[in-house]
């Protein structure tokens, strides 16, 4: 009988060892499925973990993730300094520049490979990836994927009052933190301007806040502007979403705050100049400081460091009257302009897509350290 009994306890012990091995190996992308995902259209693109790209689509109102394969690691990316690079991916198509639009780019943070996404002029959305001077044209039609469709996003047919569809900002910026997948937009609730957050891998569940906020330059508060570019970043040990919209405030909202169901109020800590809309925002460190970077529309890239940030514990209530002026948290205009595209290459460097003078559009690197 104890040899029985020893027996029945090292199968027990075997079944929970293999379990707990089961367990540990497991990745993210385990509930994920072979097909055509018919995504219509890419807004954004970020990367999370395993080599998984995020797609934001507005038109289906969806979040993709697509397991890219791509996990070979590199602590170094390509430098780059590619001319008449929407040309370039024109010819890679087999098409003209005037027929494709470049929507977003990221970088995968473990192969540091840059991805691209393009919309046509026939409305279908692809997908590269830069190998080289070459593109490779990574198939959306079969692929590893899983998706999550918005609640409540704002309807297709809503239109501002200018005519102007509105279900393109269904999605306007995502990003991967901690588990979960952060999406902004708009919903189709009275208070329109949306933060999710989206617990990864997908099941049911999505956390849902509406926003409100103090535009200075519009001189009142506003609950139905999307917010256009975020991140996440933490200042005395407490993480805030960053946010910034168009015209352009620059806004501070406590991660823990932005809770399901809750209206929440963020903290304007500057007016970056009206006439402007925010293109991308990415954090860096350099000589061992957290500093971020946004770029713009009709204004130079703008640096901004965390001290700053975090030493500013006012908040702007009165209006901005004189028009482009800007108040608040002070930035360092750099020597970068027309940038509409931008992201980390690797620790020390950064990727960009940049418009010339002359019209041309290139693709180049640059250090940190020259920012």
């Amino acid at each position: 009988m104890k040899k029985l009994s020893l027996g029945i306890m090292l199968c027990a012990l075997a079944l929970i060892t293999t379990s707990l091995i089961d367990k540990d190996d497991e990745t993210l992308t385990a509930n994920f499925i072979t097909g055509n995902p018919e995504i219509a259209s890419i807004n954004t693109l970020s990367f999370g973990p395993e080599g998984i790209l995020f797609i934001g689509d507005s038109k289906n109102a969806t979040v993709y993730a697509i397991d890219t394969k791509d996990i070979d690691e590199k602590q170094e990316g390509s430098k780059y300094n590619m001319g008449e690079f929407d040309n370039k991916i024109a010819a890679s198509l087999g098409t003209d520049v005037d027929n494709i639009k470049i929507t977003d780019m990221a970088v995968n943070p473990i192969s540091k490979s840059v991805y691209f996404s393009v919309n046509t002029a026939d409305g279908t959305p692809v997908l590269l990836k830069l190998k080289g001077e070459n593109f490779e044209n990574v198939s959306l039609t079969k692929t590893s994927f899983s998706k999550i469709g918005l609640n409540n996003a704002v309807a297709a047919d809503k239109k501002d009052r200018r005519g102007r569809s509105q279900r393109v900002w269904a999605i306007s910026d995502l990003v991967y933190h901690n588990g979960k997948v952060m999406v902004t937009g708009l919903s189709n609730k009275e208070f329109s301007s949306t933060f999710r957050s989206i617990p990864f891998p997908f099941k049911d569940k999505q956390d849902f806040a509406s926003l409100e906020i103090y535009h200075a330059a519009h001189g009142k508060y506003e609950t139905h502007a999307p917010i256009k570019t975020f991140s996440v970043i933490n200042m005395e040990n407490t993480d805030y979403v960053l946010a910034s919209y168009t015209c352009t405030p620059l806004v501070l909202f406590p991660l823990n705050d932005l809770k399901n169901g809750k209206h929440t109020k963020g903290r304007t800590v500057a007016e970056l100049g009206s006439g402007n809309s925010p293109i991308d925002m990415i954090s860096f460190k350099k000589e061992g400081k957290p500093y971020f970077v946004m770029t713009n529309t009709n204004r130079s890239a703008m640096r901004i460091d965390y001290e700053t940030i975090a030493s500013f514990k006012e908040s702007l209530t009165e209006p901005v009257t004189e028009f482009a002026v800007a108040t608040g948290v002070n930035y360092v205009s750099l020597p970068m302009v027309n940038v509409l595209q931008l992201d980390n290459l690797d620790k020390e460097n950064v990727v960009y897509m940049q418009r010339t003078a002359s019209g041309e559009l290139v693709l180049r690197s640059r250090p940190t350290k020259w920012m």
